[in-house]
């Protein structure tokens, strides 16, 4: 492949099972390495979600939140894809080579890849659960259980919460980037950073000219989490930590009174990374959004060769299906 221009649209990503999501402005595409060591692809057009639909939303504030949603719903879809993926590799090196037309065997297949969509959907709803308890409710039970006796000042309490937020989410990232699995999900992400850098550096994407690039990110999730963090501490000082109750239930209460201001507060970091995706060369910038670069330290890995030829792939992918579609 030449050389590319600098890009007018700024290209984004996730890791997924065993590979890479690559995202355009009108279409995705997701590659993976299968067990044999070969590169499978899909690429679709891009559902247009809520702010393609109603134009009218997609404005400064509101389009991170709803902007989000529709992030979540297109990674949740490419997880599962690449889910049903290794679940095929999976079944493949389990099954006697000469079931491999048995009709009977095929509506196992499935069956087990319908089951594997199913799991998927539950455990990201288990997960969003999980997250509200441990990042929403336990930091403001922790808070008031810890500081509610000495103080009531709303801006002591906001900032001892969003201290204890920082602190499980870097405990949380810390050890299960420990695990194998994780550790090559994280690596399939440095792969990611590492292709969008290359090309938005305007050079040409083979493996060597990629492996040369830095696996940090100025648009990553990752930052945005620890944006919306900050931001948070900031709005949440409007909740009131003063309810009726034993401790547990009057937390419980202040949490609900949260949820709702969580799509403010995801509108502003939203514009925040937006702002600062567009001026990735500002130092300003680079120092305002640094605990989030470096978070990335841990959130992403060096990728080996074989990894970056993935995201190089589906990047590729995605760039085709976008001159294609225009």
């Amino acid at each position: 492949m030449s050389g590319n221009s600098r890009p007018d649209f700024h290209y984004g990503g996730q890791a997924v099972i065993e590979g890479v999501m690559m995202r355009g402005k009108n279409h995705f595409a997701v590659a993976c390495r299968r067990a044999d060591g070969t590169i499978t692809l899909t690429s679709e057009p891009v559902d247009r979600g809520i702010l393609g639909k109603l134009k009218w939303l997609n404005v400064p504030f509101l389009r991170g939140t709803l902007a989000l949603v529709d992030t979540l719903v297109l990674g949740m879809k490419s997880l599962m894809w690449s889910a049903n993926i290794a679940l095929e590799d999976e079944t493949a090196k389990s099954k006697p080579a000469d079931n491999q037309s048995d009709p009977q065997t095929t509506q196992r297949q499935d069956k087990n890849k319908h089951v594997s969509d199913v799991t998927l959907s539950i455990t990201f709803f288990i997960a969003i659960a999980f997250a509200v308890a441990l990042f929403v409710y336990l930091p403001a039970l922790l808070t008031k259980f810890i500081a509610g006796r000495f103080t009531e000042s709303r801006v002591w309490l906001g900032l001892l919460e969003g201290a204890i937020k920082l602190t499980f989410l870097l405990g949380y990232v810390s050890t299960i980037s420990l695990m194998p699995d994780i550790r090559r999900v994280f690596q399939y992400h440095g792969a990611e950073h590492k292709v969008i850098n290359a090309f938005e550096s305007g050079v040409p994407l083979d493996v060597e000219n990629v492996q040369n690039h830095t696996t940090i990110h100025v648009r990553c999730g990752t930052s945005f989490l620890l944006v919306v963090i900050l931001v948070g501490i900031l709005v949440f000082a409007a909740v009131p930590w003063s309810f009726s109750g034993p401790l547990w239930k009057a937390m419980l209460m202040r949490a609900a009174y949260k949820l709702p201001l969580l799509i403010p507060v995801a509108g502003i970091a939203y514009e925040v990374i937006k702002f600062a995706g567009s001026r990735r060369d500002s130092m300003v910038m680079r120092i305002l959004l640094s605990p989030g670069l470096l978070m990335q330290k841990i959130t992403t890995k060096k990728p080996t060769d074989d990894m970056v030829e993935v995201a190089i792939a589906s990047l590729n992918a995605v760039r085709n299906a976008e001159s294609e579609g225009s």
